[in-house]
């Protein structure tokens, strides 16, 4: 009898477990970016692996994580997140550490996909785009984004230090090259900020990626910082939008998992999933940008190759997102930049 209910209460525990194992939580930036992952990572993901994945949409707020973290309650397995997210979430601890030996594909990813706590899915760029039929004279630069006699209407802008404050130096007469130079200075700081001052009864912020577009199309912005990808996709749409390439900050988004994710395997198994080369020529025919895995050039069409936001020619004429920079001094720019936003 006894050996009877041992059996019996062995059986009752592991169908339990299996009765309230969760689904796999996957967390993007939602938006078109959200629907080529679908296509791409998860539904495929499913039907290889039999594993339940759920996705679900966020605007990249950090603080949501650390809660959860410190709580001891994670809920997010696999969490797509920024550069500047990376190296700060991973050295205060929010972030496992990345078993680089359980990636088959390092040896094909982009040295800046690997990263100690995040693997690169992707490259984006983030510039400025236009509405083509509210502006007679195509805008070149940053100066003519910041030029509202010229170029008279709103602008949209993220609701963020990062990228607006390398946009108001260029704007300023910056080269590209010597923005973080400057950046790092007390008096490059406070000249950052009185440029953007200067713009500010124009701004119209946004939070998601998928604003951008839908204020251009509707003509509430002359102008806005955009995520490069999101604008060519709305032009595969038709619509009629155009993007300033001079000046964008090229740029990766990296998966992540929250420390004590009880996913953490198979976490690890979509992430090494999503990254493979077809999945990332397949993610990429779906949302624009530039793979994290080498391997996938070769997949991809001519036109999608002219795209990409680290290509030659839009690196001569880009800034390359500097981590490092964010890294150290991305806390104090941050606080400056909220209560400078919301004065």
């Amino acid at each position: 009898m006894r050996i009877k209910y041992l059996v019996f209460a062995a059986a009752a525990l592991a169908c339990s477990q299996v009765a309230f194992a969760r689904p796999l939580s996957v967390i993007n930036y939602g938006g078109t970016l959200a629907d080529a992952q679908q296509s791409a990572f998860i539904e495929p993901f499913r039907k290889a692996t039999g594993l339940d994945v759920v996705a679900t949409s966020y605007s990249g707020e950090q603080a949501k994580v650390k809660a959860m973290v410190d709580a001891h309650q994670v809920t997010w397995d696999v969490v797509e997140v920024e550069s500047t997210d990376v190296g700060r979430g991973c050295d205060s601890g929010m972030y496992e550490r990345i078993d680089w030996h359980a990636v088959p594909d390092q040896p094909m990813l982009a040295p800046e996909a690997r990263t100690e706590c995040g693997v690169g899915l992707f490259a984006w760029a983030n510039a400025f785009a236009y509405n083509t039929k509210l502006t007679k004279n195509a805008p070149q630069s940053w100066a003519d984004f910041w030029d509202t006699a010229k170029y008279p209407g709103k602008r949209g802008m993220r609701k963020s230090a990062r990228g607006n404050l390398e946009f108001a130096l260029m704007a300023d007469g910056v080269k590209p090259a010597d923005v973080y130079k400057v950046l790092a200075t007390p008096a490059g700081v406070d000249r950052a900020f009185r440029k953007l001052d200067a713009l500010r009864p124009q701004i119209q912020w946004w939070d998601a990626g998928a604003q951008p577009a839908q204020f251009l199309v509707a003509g509430d912005v002359v102008m806005s910082t955009v995520f490069t990808g999101r604008i060519i996709t709305a032009q595969k749409a038709g619509q009629p939008l155009d993007i300033v390439w001079d000046g964008a900050i090229a740029d990766y988004d990296y998966w992540v998992i929250p420390k004590g994710s009880e996913n953490k395997a198979d976490a690890m198994k979509f992430i090494n999933y999503s990254i493979g080369a077809q999945q990332q020529a397949d993610y990429l025919a779906r949302q624009p940008g530039g793979p994290a895995n080498t391997a996938a050039l070769a997949k991809m069409t001519p036109e999608q190759l002219k795209n990409l936001p680290n290509t030659p020619e839009h690196r001569k004429v880009g800034l390359p997102n500097s981590r490092e920079f964010w890294d150290e001094h991305g806390d104090d720019l941050d606080q400056r930049f909220t209560a400078w936003a919301t004065h």
